[in-house]
């Protein structure tokens, strides 16, 4: 039977999620011999080194890989009993951990400060990150929620729907087919698109859409931020294929143009995503009540 502590659990953790003994000791603020003691401490408790060292690196041995699986797991979940036990105590105090995909990063900021400002003890921290590691995030349980675009079946994910994200083709103001109307989607096939990376949520999208309609595009640079197609189709490199939330300064400014085309925009929505077995605390659990019942109508008023 192994006999662990939970301190020597969360050093663990810590010199394996930094591969570095010193960075663990300043993130715990643990002097580094008080470390090394509780890895030496853990490797004598599970009968098996956990690290070896090449040169002045270190690296997870087997043993190691398998333990730091559990001591995510296990660190977690005592975090998430600390929250519930906290509300149950009646504390007016909350964290909140928020991962949301690169593209709802022009809308999220703004939400958050209207949560904030009626929420003003809970404590939120925010990560912009793309599709794939989103998905990483949460099948590691790395997050309480996450803002993305259309979810991934198969993963015992709860996913609802919060606000309205249409795709737009953007094209530079000088393109000859900001002057037409009703531009039929196979007049599209002439274009050169600039394309999001692979797995991107808006990629996705994009290609099922014209696939569904008969429409092979004829791509040009591939990029992995909406910014920077917002910029390269300003320099008249091409259209692109974006969120409408993502490119309303640039309308305002007359900077880009969003073409007219038959059959678009594409319908989309942002969702709010968490694990199906997750146990949201009160504050998690007041935010995706906020963004369930006054998200679209808060960015539908910041837009008028």
């Amino acid at each position: 039977m192994l006999h662990l502590t939970f301190r020597q659990l969360s050093v663990f953790e810590a010199v394996s999620r930094n591969l570095s003994f010193s960075r663990a000791a300043q993130e715990l603020h643990l002097t580094q011999p008080a470390v090394s003691m509780q890895i030496k401490q853990l490797e004598e408790n599970v009968g098996t080194s956990l690290f070896e060292q090449l040169g002045k690196k270190i690296y997870l041995t087997e043993a190691g890989h398998e333990l730091y699986h559990y001591s995510r797991v296990i660190a977690q979940q005592l975090n998430e009993a600390e929250a519930v036990l906290s509300e149950l105590k009646g504390l007016k105090r909350g964290k909140l951990k928020i991962s949301v995909a690169s593209t709802a990063n022009y809308f999220a900021p703004q939400l958050l400060a209207t949560f904030t400002q009626r929420f003003p003890t809970v404590t939120v921290s925010l990560d912009v990150t793309n599709r794939q590691a989103l998905l990483l995030q949460l099948a590691n349980n790395e997050m309480d929620m996450a803002v993305m675009g259309q979810p991934p079946d198969g993963l015992n994910l709860v996913a609802e729907s919060f606000m309205e994200n249409p795709l737009v083709v953007i094209a530079p103001v000088h393109h000859a087919l900001t002057r037409k109307k009703a531009i039929p989607l196979a007049r599209l096939a002439d274009e050169t698109f600039l394309m999001r990376e692979e797995g991107s949520g808006t990629r996705i999208a994009m290609e099922r859409y014209f696939e569904t309609h008969g429409i092979k595009i004829q791509s040009g640079m591939e990029m992995s931020s909406t910014e920077a197609i917002k910029q390269a189709v300003q320099a008249g490199l091409g259209l692109g294929v974006v969120s409408l939330n993502t490119v309303e300064l640039e309308l305002e400014a007359k900077r880009l143009k969003v073409l007219d085309v038959e059959g678009l925009p594409i319908r989309r929505h942002w969702y709010i995503v968490h694990r199906k077995d997750k146990r949201l605390s009160a504050s998690a659990q007041a935010f995706k009540n906020f963004l369930l019942d006054e998200a679209a109508t808060l960015m539908g008023a910041a837009r008028t």
